[in-house]
């Protein structure tokens, strides 16, 4: 059976520890506007984007150097007729040793073609995934997006 799930991998010459522990510098690869805890079990965190899109999520498997599992709790759109897209999505990244590299596959259960904001995300995603996590692993420094300072 095939999936339609949106899903990415790629592979680094870093430790399976560098890479979970990158992956859970969520500021440091997505976005700095994360308000709440992204490391353990249970954790939630919101993510922000101007008014575009927010969403929260909450960390429901960690398994050091090996799987960061999120639900998607609540979500919004603004640029979607269904602004409520991706809620009770799972965004999983699984980590795996393969010919001497650190493999990172990246899942987004629910995150399918049908979806109004498919190409949007897909692009979002492969970016943030392949390009600035993948920085944040292999350099140090990822592209997130930068901090919005709220306006008076």
């Amino acid at each position: 059976m095939t999936t339609s799930d949106f899903n990415t991998m790629f592979s680094v010459d870093e430790t399976p520890n560098t890479v979970f522990n990158a992956i859970n510098n969520i500021c440091g690869w997505w976005s700095e506007n994360i308000e709440g805890g992204t490391e353990q079990l249970n954790d939630e965190f919101t993510y922000q984007a101007s008014n575009l899109h927010k969403c929260t999520m909450r960390l429901i498997e960690v398994i050091p150097n090996k799987k960061v599992v999120w639900l998607v709790l609540d979500n919004y759109f603004s640029f979607t007729n269904d602004e409520t897209e991706w809620i009770g999505n799972k965004i999983e990244f699984d980590i795996s040793e393969k010919d001497g590299k650190t493999q990172v596959h990246f899942t987004h259960h629910g995150l399918v073609p049908s979806y109004e904001c498919y190409d949007i995300c897909f692009d979002a995603w492969t970016g943030y995934i392949n390009d600035s996590l993948r920085n944040l692993i292999t350099t140090g420094k990822g592209q997130p997006n930068p901090k919005e300072h709220a306006t008076t």
